[in-house]
């Protein structure tokens, strides 16, 4: 089974500009392709798709990639099937996950992602990447037919994933707790992708690049770290 996708964490890190840290990556991943195509559903902060698609596509200039915003063709799957490429970028992953129910590009998309075209997440369309949302960090603003996803790999994630602050008051769960509490009724891994941290998956081989790492949970199991550079292809069996 053909895959190639980038899994990133978050889009933007502190202090720098949007996907600055993961920019090398993503020119190497992108070395041959000419054009991309982005799908702003998720609309963080409920921007518009035109201006999210307008940052995407000034942005991808500077390594010289043309981008169109899939709202921009009259037929979203025939934009999906003719794409060199494919960036789905953050934002609230509910609102993703039900805007592509609503425009019947579940099947398309996760084809031509088995085919080997290049795939691009960043928070959220990282999370639809994986089996369902069911781990994202996301309110569930509105309600998608299914929390089920692309499914063109077979674990779930977790960005931005975030370790307790050793001085924090804050009494509220932590991700772990969250994660443990999805394992009482769900079985397989789930990566806590830090921020800065990201996936890249070629065939049945899975690399941690990045500048940070991850945590990784499975039910019944301790947690594991693994760091930049770690070949984590036992997510895909």
């Amino acid at each position: 089974m053909k895959r190639n996708l980038l899994l990133i964490s978050n889009s933007t890190l502190h202090g720098s500009g949007y996907l600055d840290h993961c920019i090398n990556e993503i020119t190497t991943f992108l070395k041959g392709k000419k054009t991309v195509l982005f799908i702003p559903y998720a609309r963080p902060s409920g921007i518009s798709y035109d201006a999210y698609t307008k940052i995407v596509r000034e942005r991808l200039k500077v390594i010289q990639k043309d981008t169109k915003g899939i709202h921009e063709y009259k037929d979203p799957v025939e934009a999906i099937q003719s794409a060199e490429a494919v960036f789905i970028g953050g934002g609230n992953t509910f609102v993703l996950l039900k805007t592509l129910y609503d425009n019947n590009i579940i099947a398309a998309l996760r084809q031509r992602i088995l085919e080997g075209m290049p795939y691009i997440g960043t928070s959220a369309g990282s999370n639809v990447a994986t089996k369902s949302i069911q781990t994202t960090n996301d309110m569930p603003i509105v309600y998608p037919p299914s929390f089920q996803a692309l499914h063109v790999v077979p674990f779930y994630l977790n960005p931005h994933y975030l370790e307790p602050a050793p001085n924090s008051t804050h009494m509220g769960e932590t991700r772990e707790t969250r994660i443990r509490e999805f394992h009482c009724y769900n079985q397989g891994y789930v990566v806590g992708l830090r921020e800065g941290a990201l996936l890249h998956i070629k065939d049945e081989t899975v690399i941690l690049k990045g500048s940070t790492g991850a945590k990784i949970f499975k039910e019944n199991q301790k947690p594991k770290e693994y760091l930049p550079g770690d070949y984590l292809d036992f997510l895909m069996k």
